[in-house]
């Protein structure tokens, strides 16, 4: 069954969706921020169908997430590695992760990232890149940006 495409919506979470929005595709996406490459250890750590693996991790390349590399010649095998456009993905899977852990995860994280640095469990908190303040919702207001097609479609509430 084919989803409705936003490919022609104008906003950037739509045209997110668009690249990663596929059932499984944020899960290859965090075992890859994991450190894994290859088709096998995807497949056995997701329990996922070969040809299911197959086609996100094909879309992953076509759409620059990932790229392809050889590692092997006969038969031909490949590494499957984040780009700059995948590993910026890090911060949508760690807030995703965040969620889990707080709205679906009545035990308890099942995992924890501690920061090198100082050794502490640490989570992601949204700050203004110009200030450093910590920001919510109530904190900020939308205008229309440079790639806005209706300016007149901004919503006027919030949270």
């Amino acid at each position: 069954m084919r989803r409705t495409s936003f490919e022609d919506m104008n906003c950037s979470i739509a045209q997110c969706l668009e690249v990663v929005g596929e059932w499984w595709t944020l899960l290859i996406v965090r075992d890859a921020l994991f450190g894994i490459t290859r088709f096998d250890d995807f497949r056995t750590r997701l329990g996922i169908a070969r040809n299911v693996l197959t086609q996100r991790l094909e879309h992953l390349v076509e759409q620059g997430v990932m790229s392809r590399e050889p590692y092997q010649e006969n038969p031909v095998r490949y590494d499957y590695r984040l780009t700059d456009k995948g590993r910026a993905l890090w911060t949508v899977v760690t807030a995703m992760r965040q969620w889990g852990d707080t709205w679906a995860a009545p035990d308890g994280p099942p995992i924890e990232s501690v920061h090198k640095t100082c050794g502490h469990v640490m989570t992601v908190q949204p700050v203004c890149s110009e200030c450093g303040e910590t920001m919510h919702t109530r904190d900020i207001r939308l205008q229309s940006g440079p790639g806005a097609r209706t300016p007149d479609l901004l919503p006027t509430g919030g949270q």
